[in-house]
């Protein structure tokens, strides 16, 4: 009776706990885009090129990449205390973007970003096994929350720049530190392991091994993979295209460029929600294979509507934001239903870092085509991923191992 009591009460907990850990992984996560937001007065007061410019966001994806996968090889995430690990990352990102208050130069600049990239690491693969550990069922839906909120920090830099003229640059940066310390306080304050927690391990470098012969686990990785080549590009340059779109759209000036492109962006959180309510009824591969036809779908169509009406453009562009990160959270929930219980914080990180590394590519093979050919078009080489990713689905649903996933709904 006490221990159903005990559960009973674990139950109610999980959704307040999901509050606190999801707010407690927005603020820090943050710090992410800061630079971005303040991009055009960087380029002002360092007198930086367009290719410099591009490395004040890079550098942070090099430092979460290069982060995740030192964590990932080192099992730090199945040896240590979640909640501290957050916290303390959540402390040094707060810290490392500071720092752009006082670097004396271009090159301290971008070690500040890559550091603040390196600390990011620390947060989205432990916010992800923590939520983990109070859900055992509905652990999509959970997860999808969880991405809902971290969607809208994507989504944030885009609704500053809106108002860009109206800040000092000094303050997003003062702001998004405070937010990151608020964050880890809460963390610190609140934050528990629930009562579905991961066994502890030890580390061991063969423990990546056993993953990479997980055959499961590899195909939810490779449809993650297909996800990803598609995600940060159009995150990265929609911006970029709403502008250069915007003579034929009738989009007047960069504030209604960056609103929209803020309503793109941010509709990924419905898409996330929607995603994890749905993967936990009719299962994740199903559901991830949905999203990702449609989103490819709309990265081959997306360049027709370039010269509007504006209303059609809109309702692409904000369909592809819906479903572009709808399926993310559930390949995380694949990770940890796949793969040994003792190396789950292992494996989301190794996910993540190879996913984060994969970007670099799309993101830069995206601005090659549009200065070869034209925005209009440059889409085009983001619809592989998907078609990857639905195959990998379909192959993943197929094997015995599937029946692991949603409680065998796969």
């Amino acid at each position: 009776m006490a221990i159903a009591n005990v559960t009973a009460a674990s139950a109610a907990r999980r959704w307040s706990m999901l509050v606190v850990i999801s707010i407690g992984a927005f603020l820090p996560m943050t710090t992410w885009f800061s630079a971005t937001a303040i991009a055009p007065q960087l380029m002002r007061l360092w007198d930086l090129s367009p290719e410099q410019a591009a490395w004040v966001t890079g550098a942070v994806q090099i430092g979460f990449a290069i982060g995740a996968l030192a964590s990932s090889m080192a099992g730090l995430l199945d040896i240590i205390s979640l909640r501290k690990v957050i916290g303390v990352s959540a402390l040094a990102a707060a810290a490392a973007n500071l720092c752009l208050l006082f670097a004396p130069s271009v090159g301290l600049l971008l070690a500040a970003r890559f550091v603040t990239g390196m600390a990011l690491a620390g947060i989205y693969p432990p916010a992800l096994k923590l939520v983990s550990t109070w859900f055992s069922r509905g652990r999509g839906t959970a997860l999808g929350i969880l991405l809902a909120a971290l969607t809208l920090g994507s989504a944030f830099p885009h609704l500053v720049s809106a108002h860009a003229a109206e800040l000092a640059w000094q303050d997003v940066i003062v702001a998004t530190s405070l937010a990151a310390m608020a964050g880890a306080l809460l963390i610190f304050w609140l934050g528990e392991e629930g009562p579905y927690p991961f066994a502890r391990s030890t580390f061991d470098p063969r423990h990546i091994k056993t993953l990479l012969r997980n055959r499961a686990l590899m195909l939810a990785n490779l449809g993650y993979l297909g996800h990803m080549w598609e995600l940060y590009a159009m995150w990265g340059w929609i911006l970029a295209y709403i502008r250069a779109g915007s003579p034929g759209l009738g989009v007047g000036g960069p504030g209604a460029a960056s609103l929209l492109a803020f309503l793109v962006v941010a509709s990924g959180g419905i898409g996330s929600i929607i995603g994890g309510i749905v993967a936990d009824r009719i299962g994740r591969t199903a559901t991830a294979a949905a999203m990702m036809a449609v989103s490819g779908l709309c990265a081959l169509t997306i360049g027709l509507t370039f010269v509007g009406p504006l209303w059609l453009f809109a309702a692409v562009a904000i369909l592809w934001g819906t479903t572009v990160i709808g399926d993310s959270a559930q390949f995380s929930a694949m990770a940890t239903e796949l793969s040994d219980p003792r190396y789950v914080g292992t494996a989301l990180s190794l996910q993540l870092s190879i996913g984060i590394a994969l970007t670099f590519v799309s993101i830069h093979l995206t601005g090659s085509v549009a200065q070869t050919v034209g925005w209009r078009w440059s889409f085009l080489v983001l619809a592989p991923g998907p078609v990857l990713g639905v195959a990998a689905m379909l192959a993943l649903r197929r094997i015995p191992a599937a029946r692991q996933i949603a409680h065998g709904l796969r």
